[in-house]
Parts: C-alpha cells; structure tokens; sequence
C-alpha cells in the first residue's frame, strides 16, 4: 500500500493516504493471514488450520472489505439507516454462519464416524453369521432334508431307489444273457462277432422290460384301488404274461447259472424261477416299488404326481416363495436407505461451507443492493434459491429523476 500511495506526486500523497484510510490496514491483515496459513510447524497442524480456519478467514475477509468499501458510499445513499441497520445485520449472520460452520463440520465427524461404526459392527455380524451358517449347513442341510422327508411330498427316496433297483436287475440280466444273445444273433446274421453295441441295446431293453414290469404292478393296484373290476381283469391277465416272460427268458437262466444242479430238470429250474420272481417282487415292491412306481408312471407320463386321496403333491413346492427374492427385497431396502443416507451426508458436508458463501454472498449484496439476498441459515440444501429466483427478486432498476 505504502508503494501505491508513493507512486503519486508528493503533494497528492497526503489526500490519496487519508483517503485510502478505511481500507489501507486490510492488505496488510491479508499478508498476516497468508503467512499465518502458509507456516506450520506440522501437517496436522496445517490441516486443522485449513479446515477449520480458512473459510471463517475469508469470510472475515470479504466482510471487512465490503464494509469498509461501504463508507465511501454513505453519503451518496438514501435510505443510509437501512442500510446501517442491514449491515449490521449482515454481519450477525456472519458470525451465525461461522459458528453453524463449526457446528456442522463437528456434527459431519460424528455422523461419518457413526456410520463408519455402524458399517464396521455390520461388517462383523454378516462374517459372524456367515461362519455361522457355513459351520451349521450339515446340519441345516440334513434338517430340512429330514423335515421334507417326512412330510408329504413326492417320495423320491423310494423313487430314486426303484431306479438303483431297475439298473441293478438290468445289469444282472445283461451279464447272465449277453452269451446266449451274441450266440443268437451272430447265427441269425451269420457273422462270427456280435456288434460292439449288443451290451448296450441289451442293457436298455431289459432296463425297460424292468420298469414294466413296476409299471404293471402298480397298474393293477390303482385298477384294484379304484374298483374298476374290467380293469382289474385286464391287468391280472398281463401281469400273469409279464411273469410268464420273465420266468422264461430272465429268472430261469439266473436259476441255471446259480443253481447248475437244476439246469437237467426243467419243471424243477421253472419252479424256483417262479418263486424267486415272486420273492424278488415282493420284496422291492412293499419296501419302495409301491411308493416309486407313481412318480416313474408320472414322470414317464408328464402328469402331476397325484395322492391317494387325488391331491396333487407338487402343489406345495409351487405355493412357496423363490429363493432369491428374500434377498433382492433385502438389496432394494439397503439401496434405498444408502441413497437417503447419502443424500444427508451431502447435506451434513456441504451447508457448512454454504453457510459461509451465503454470507460473503449477503456482504457485497449490501455493498450493492443494501439488502441481503440469502435468509440464514439453511435447513437443507433444497432451502438455497436458485440464481434466477434471487436475481428476479432483487428489480434492480435505475432510480429516475
């Protein structure tokens, strides 16, 4: 300033140093203030200095040159108790707006700082429940496999059983029959070798005459379990068949290879050939062929799996809800509240800093327009006009003479 002022001629000096008087000290305060930020002995220290200091500085600052520039302009303005009164004003709202600054940047830490808590206590329950339920899944697992297992359902033990069941016979009957099949079919195309997929025709033939054989049975009980007695007839005749063909061409070649002693006696290998079909059928069938062959018809068929009492038992898989929308219920609530949460934090970080805007803002519109042009303070962000709205507000127009 001293250097401005010596730039002059000498006998201006006086006048233009009385007259820059009210605003002369400021630079100087500028280059304290600067030196003041500008020299720490720490960066902690810079930092604290920076955040908590700088904002309230520059505020003073616009508000000491806005005030100062003020006083040359009293005696030109009408209205001058007004404008006394609204900068006075002006500057209760300056301090205000210092201290909401402070107010809000320690309310910011603690609100950061308690979310960080609360993510971190999250954070710890979902890892601790996670372990929780992977140590827990065996038994979880075996739990509800248990629950749905004794509840009424489709019996798929006994169906996955008769299936182990039809490929178990199938395989027996393969290997027993597969020389007397190669020894007929290369007589009947006169060729020394069978082909390579013999084993694998046969296994599927004998597989399926198997699950006939399970599908007829539980034919003949839903014709007796329904009294329809025509049908019962019909299926006691092909049942009578079934056996006839199995005792002939599969259990009484099983009966010769076992039992050789009875491979000369015809009516002797026939009989133990019956008997053991019957004990065979018997056995699979009251132990899960009764309970399996329903659900092999009902799949074969691509019908509902019906109950006795002709209650559809897939029914009340279908009522229950999908796995999946407990937890995209439970993502569109987190995304929800993490949207709101931000929009408050938002809030919590930038009012302090508007606050002091508003106010340097509200000095150089008194310099102006001898009115402040921002109510102080805001509650939220959506309170701050927008620029259109101030300016249409303020009708500056030229004063007529």
């Amino acid at each position: 300033m001293e250097q401005f002022i010596s730039s002059f001629p000498q006998q201006w000096q006086e006048i233009i140093s009385l007259l820059l008087g009210p605003v002369g000290w400021i630079p100087r305060l500028q280059y304290v203030l600067l030196d003041f930020f500008l020299h720490s002995p720490s960066p902690w220290v810079a930092a604290a200095k920076y955040v908590l200091l700088l904002f309230p500085a520059l505020l003073g600052l616009a508000a000491l040159w806005c005030t100062q520039l003020s006083i040359y302009t009293v005696p030109f303005r009408n209205g001058r108790v007004h404008f006394v009164s609204a900068l006075l004003l002006t500057w209760w709202d300056a301090a205000r707006a210092v201290w909401l600054y402070w107010t809000g940047l320690i309310r910011f830490v603690g609100v950061a700082l308690g979310w960080i808590v609360i993510v971190a206590t999250f954070l710890v329950k979902l890892v601790v429940e996670a372990a929780r339920k992977v140590s827990l899944a065996p038994f979880t697992v075996t739990g509800r496999m248990a629950r749905r297992y004794f509840q009424p359902g489709v019996p798929w033990v006994a169906f996955v059983a008769l299936m182990f069941w039809c490929v178990l016979e199938a395989t027996v009957f393969t290997h027993v029959l597969f020389p007397t099949v190669t020894d007929v079919l290369s007589r009947l195309a006169e060729t020394p070798e069978p082909a390579r997929v013999t084993g694998a025709v046969l296994f599927v033939f004998l597989m399926l005459l198997v699950m006939g054989s399970f599908a007829c049975a539980q034919a003949l009980v839903d014709a007796i379990r329904t009294r329809q007695m025509k049908y019962v007839g019909q299926m006691i005749a092909v049942e009578i068949f079934v056996a006839f063909f199995e005792v002939m061409f599969l259990y009484r070649e099983i009966v010769a290879a076992f039992m050789p002693s009875l491979a000369d006696q015809q009516a002797g290998t026939l009989v133990v050939a019956t008997c053991g079909w019957l004990g065979v059928r018997g056995m699979t069938w009251f132990l899960f062929g009764q309970y399996g062959a329903a659900p092999l018809m009902a799949f074969m068929s691509r019908r509902p799996l019906l109950s006795a009492e002709g209650v559809q038992l897939a029914a009340t898989a279908a009522a229950t809800p999908a796995w999946w929308e407990g937890p995209l219920r439970d993502f569109r609530r987190e995304t929800e509240w993490l949207h709101a949460a931000s929009d408050r934090l938002l809030d919590y970080l930038a009012l302090p800093v508007l606050h002091v805007a508003a106010a340097a803002v509200n000095f150089a519109m008194v310099l102006v327009a001898s009115r402040p042009v921002f109510n102080l303070p805001f509650k939220a962000l959506d309170e701050i006009p927008e620029s259109r709205t101030l300016l249409s507000g303020l009708h500056l127009q030229p004063r007529k003479s």
